[in-house]
């Protein structure tokens, strides 16, 4: 009998994998038993997928369909590891981007008047104290690098049974490098304002010595000989890593092997993902700081659902070497703190170039928190804070359902689309406050619009970049490990992404080359554009053209919230309701962090919302 996937994998290399056709052709050679495709079942099978097959092509099409699998099965045998990059290298950078290289001192904040008066009288009040001030407290020999490593150990052992945010705590790393924070400053010799302050790491980022388990069922004991580049550059900086932190199964959601990351606003929601573990403890007040990874709204999403403070940097500005590959023309790592001047100074530690990632820029970063914000040029999307027509909208109109299971499929979708829109009407009191504000603060707002593309439609080669980033996986069958196996989930999308045509991934890819160039005009005209968090394609739009962000809490929301449309903890429908936080998205030009993060930190101060912690 013929081989299934073989034959798929046939078809997919001439271009028809996203048709009718090999299914139409492999149910007859099933049916008829055969062990090779025939002439006559390709004329067959192309009247009913009504796919256009010249009669002088089918003749030419057998000897590829039942040979070309042997140029497959030789590169399945190279076992490829997943840090394996291809050999082209997504370059966000179009024409006419400029960017320093030089760098220069950083300039940060004036000591805060909270870390002033001296050693807190319970350890724990600093818990969700910014880096900032805890940075100053250690400075200053208030309080020791043991003494807050200790406190957020304890934190941690505390909280995770209810949150389910640590993945492996590293007590003995962390103890060892906060002894050695504390002979070093001792002896003067402070390297900065991350030196002595516990971190944690989301679990797609080597450390050595420890599992690296990326979340997923049948990875649970991996272990990865390295430390990764930005485990590294936080160790000459002087942080101390105290856990290792959950993310969704391979990076996506927050169901993880071990469960569902909660959102410490409210236990009974997930926090979001895939930066799951990283947003839930630093929201918790559990570590300093972390460091989480986006390819498609994994550090946006999960700082929204915790009001926490998330900067996605640009593509290529830090090194992704030794973290998990999903992605290689979309992955992105970048800090998640409890405040904007927190983003800057992890951001400073862990950029440029390592010469192992051959996508980093040689791009400077300069952090100046005195930089005049008001001389920015500021934009923002003026139609993505106004009622989509879509809110108002009828349901269209369908034809009757055929059965009792399908009406109450159709009923359900209602529900979770009017609870959806429930929720943005809501929510948009937050989002018209913000732009208040900011015209309050000085901000000379001008209404922007971002290009009109097919933006989903490029998301097929992160589909084909993780399908194939994840081969493996997929043909041995361990994909039936990962702990959910719903539509939405990577077992479902890696099969389904396997019958991408190769032609299509490069028109998809052409496509963004496009949209990338538009919108860098779109920011030849400002500095910083301000955008809702939800609503609108920015989020879609940005990572795909690798344009950095800032995530900020913008309020909470009152009593009087529209409650989720489900309590179910993994539902990602289950967001939002009564005293959960609310978020703004600042996003910048490519390299543009510094003014993009003054601005944001700007707005933060002017607000407050960031002072809030839950009440754990």
């Amino acid at each position: 009998m013929l081989d299934r996937r073989r034959f798929l994998s046939a078809c997919s290399g001439l271009g028809l994998g996203g048709t009718l056709f090999p299914g139409v052709l492999w149910a007859q050679a099933q049916t008829q038993g055969a062990t090779k495709i025939t002439k006559e079942m390709i004329d067959n099978a192309a009247a009913i997928a009504d796919v256009p097959i010249p009669e002088e092509a089918r003749e030419m099409m057998l000897d590829s369909l039942n040979q070309r699998t042997k140029g497959y099965e030789e590169i399945y045998a190279l076992h490829i590891p997943n840090p394996v990059a291809p050999c082209l290298i997504f370059d966000p950078a179009v024409p006419g981007i400029n960017f320093e290289t030089e760098r220069r001192p950083s300039r940060v904040s004036k000591p805060s008047t909270i870390a002033a008066p001296g050693t807190p009288k319970n350890l724990e009040d600093a818990a969700f104290w910014s880096v900032r001030e805890l940075a100053e407290l250690v400075r200053t020999k208030k309080v020791s690098s043991m003494s807050l490593t200790e406190m957020y150990l304890e934190r941690l052992k505390r909280y995770d049974p209810k949150l389910k945010f640590v993945v492996t705590l590293t007590e003995e790393r962390a103890r060892a490098r906060a002894k050695e924070a504390d002979r070093e400053i001792a002896a003067g010799k402070y390297r900065g304002p991350l030196h002595g302050l516990p971190w944690g790491a989301k679990d797609l980022l080597a450390a050595k010595g420890y599992r690296t388990t990326w979340g997923a069922g049948g990875f649970e004991n991996q272990m990865i000989d390295e430390d990764a580049t930005v485990v590294k550059r936080l160790d000459e900086a002087g942080a101390v890593l105290v856990a290792k932190l959950t993310l969704g199964a391979l990076a996506l959601g927050d169901n993880w092997f071990g469960g569902v990351t909660r959102n410490p606003w409210n236990p009974g929601q997930g926090s979001s993902g895939s930066s799951a573990g990283p947003a839930s403890a630093t929201a918790a007040g559990c570590v300093a700081f972390s460091i989480g990874s986006e390819t498609l709204g994994s550090i946006s999403s999960p700082s929204t659902r915790c009001g926490c403070t998330g900067l996605r940097p640009s593509f290529g500005l830090v090194p992704r070497t030794g973290a998990m590959a999903l992605s290689w023309s979309m992955d992105k790592l970048g800090p998640i703190c409890r405040a904007v001047e927190d983003c800057a100074l992890v951001l400073e530690a862990i950029y440029g170039p390592d010469g192992a990632d051959p996508s980093v820029k040689n791009a400077a970063f300069h952090w100046d928190a005195a930089l005049d914000w008001r001389k920015l040029r500021v934009g923002y999307l003026k139609a993505d804070f106004e009622p989509s027509p879509e809110d108002a909208s009828l349901e269209a109109k369908e034809e009757p359902a055929a059965t009792v299971e399908e009406q109450k499929k159709r009923e359900e979708q209602k529900r979770r689309r009017e609870a959806g829109r429930a929720r943005a009407a809501y929510d948009r009191k937050y989002n018209q406050a913000a732009l208040a504000k900011l015209k309050e603060m000085g901000a000379n707002l001008v209404p922007v619009e971002m290009p009109k593309f097919p933006y989903q439609s490029m998301v097929t080669m992160l589909s084909a970049e993780a399908a194939a980033a994840f081969d493996e996986l997929t043909r041995t069958g361990k994909d039936k490990l990962l702990t959910s196996q719903k539509p939405s989930d990577w077992p479902n999308s890696f099969r389904s992404a396997r019958f991408i045509p190769a032609v299509e991934y490069i028109q998809a890819s052409r496509a963004r080359r496009m949209a990338m160039e538009a919108v860098a005009t779109v920011f030849k005209k400002v500095d910083v554009i301000v955008a809702p968090t939800n609503g609108g394609e920015q989020l879609v739009i940005t990572n795909l053209t690798g344009h950095p962000s800032v995530i900020l809490p913008n309020g909470f929301r009152g009593d009087d919230a529209p409650k989720p449309p489900t309590d179910d903890p993994s539902d990602f429908q289950n967001t939002g309701g009564p005293g959960t936080p609310v978020s703004l998205t600042f996003l910048g030009n490519l390299y543009g962090e510094a003014k993009l993060l003054v601005l944001a930190r700007a707005y933060q101060e002017a607000t407050g919302f960031h002072r809030k912690h839950p009440p754990l």
